[in-house]
């Protein structure tokens, strides 16, 4: 199985929606036949973290359910959406998967953030507690959302506010094309919260300086079409074709201990789509990842 060059850490994949990746045995044949050496599996049944493990591979993380309604103003659908994931994160540590893939998205995205900020940190830290007892760990990812970016703990300053509530089971899905499409530092943001990344994913975005300069960053273009995986300005690439500079990145995390996987996220206009694309898109991603 390949790794990365600095601080050895394995390669795998996160599972998406394509066609082509629905039948799990057929993933997983491709997985082990181009040498990647795990999966992000999503949410699935416990049965398939049990299928994937006895194959020989890692499961890096499985995600939770019905994210919105852990920071619900309902305080019976928070409890509720606590108590289901809770037993669903029973049920996926007993197969053998202890880490909890998240974004903490509102349920309500009109409510002013510090609200929403609020609900969220009963919802999470709820959860958090009762999943601690069978070592289970959940890993934020700073995706700013969809329409109105309405999603919490993505920022520096919002995951420090969001980790201080949470117990230390909680932590971060690093991923900085997140980080370098809203302007901020991935090196900087990892020599702050290193200590806290319980995953990552290999994804990059490349900022497009001229189209900056026509369209801005903060008006829908008028005439240009928006990148694939992206907007006018900026789209997420595969590793090594963006702006990440990985061989430091791999460098902190070691020097901080992490010993998960880095699972390529493949979100590219170059590779997405097809098949033949998607599987090259990943291929060329882990190849880069090794020799970084």
């Amino acid at each position: 199985m390949n790794h990365t060059r600095t601080g050895k850490f394995p390669i795998g994949f996160r599972r998406s929606g394509s066609e082509w990746q629905r039948d799990l045995r057929s993933l997983i044949d491709f997985a082990k036949t181009n040498h990647f050496a795990g999966i992000d599996l999503g949410a699935v049944p416990p049965a398939d973290i049990q299928t994937v493990l006895a194959a020989g591979l890692r499961v890096g993380t499985v995600d939770l359910k019905n994210w919105s309604a852990l920071a619900s103003a309902d305080a019976g659908k928070r409890q509720t959406a606590v108590q289901a994931n809770a037993e669903y994160a029973r049920q996926c540590a007993a197969a053998g998967a202890k880490t909890f893939f998240v974004v903490i998205i509102p349920e309500d995205h009109a409510k002013p953030r510090q609200e929403n900020f609020r609900l969220a940190v009963d919802g999470w830290g709820q959860l958090a507690a009762a999943i601690q007892p069978v070592g289970g760990r959940i890993a934020i990812e700073g995706w700013p959302g969809g329409a109105g970016c309405s999603a919490l703990s993505c920022t520096p300053a919002d995951y420090r506010a969001f980790l201080k509530e949470m117990p230390g089971n909680v932590g971060i899905n690093f991923d900085p094309s997140h980080l370098i499409r809203m302007g901020s530092d991935p090196v900087r943001f990892l020599n702050e919260f290193a200590p806290r990344v319980y995953h990552a994913h290999g994804k990059d975005t490349e900022l497009l300086d001229d189209d900056l300069y026509e369209h801005g960053h903060l008006q829908k273009a008028t005439f240009a079409k928006p990148h694939g995986s992206g907007e006018w300005c900026w789209r997420y690439t595969i590793p090594g074709h963006g702006c990440a500079r990985w061989g430091k990145l791999f460098s902190i995390l070691k020097d901080a201990g992490y010993q998960g996987m880095v699972s390529v996220e493949l979100e590219d206009e170059s590779f997405d789509g097809t098949r033949e694309g998607e599987q090259e898109g990943l291929i060329a991603s882990r190849e880069f990842l090794s020799h970084v």
